[in-house]
């Protein structure tokens, strides 16, 4: 059962998308390696708190690219077919997104 997603569905993606992907979220990841040091460095609060809400806003960013894939793909494709879902996926995606 290796080779199974965790996802109800998948997408194939550009390499372009994907490495661009791979590319923001290894930064992400760099980032939380970062915080994590500078609390173990003992770091002045603030300083950590302007390095987490980078990470966060970046985390944001990763999701807005992510969500306008989405939207030019799997929606669009998704309407074109009729596919109700689709729509309502969107909805109860940008709801989570929103909270």
């Amino acid at each position: 059962m290796e080779n199974e997603c965790c996802c109800r569905k998948k997408k194939e993606r550009s390499p372009e998308e994907y490495k661009s992907l791979i590319n923001r979220l290894s930064r992400i990841e760099g980032q939380i390696r970062g915080i994590k040091g500078m609390l173990e460095k003992d770091a002045y609060c603030i300083d950590v708190i302007t390095q987490a809400a980078a990470a966060s806003a970046a985390l944001n960013s990763f999701n807005k690219e992510l969500l306008a894939s989405h939207i030019r793909t799997c929606v669009v494709d998704g309407i074109k077919n009729g596919d109700d879902e689709t729509a309502e996926e969107l909805i109860a995606t940008l709801q989570k997104l929103m909270r």
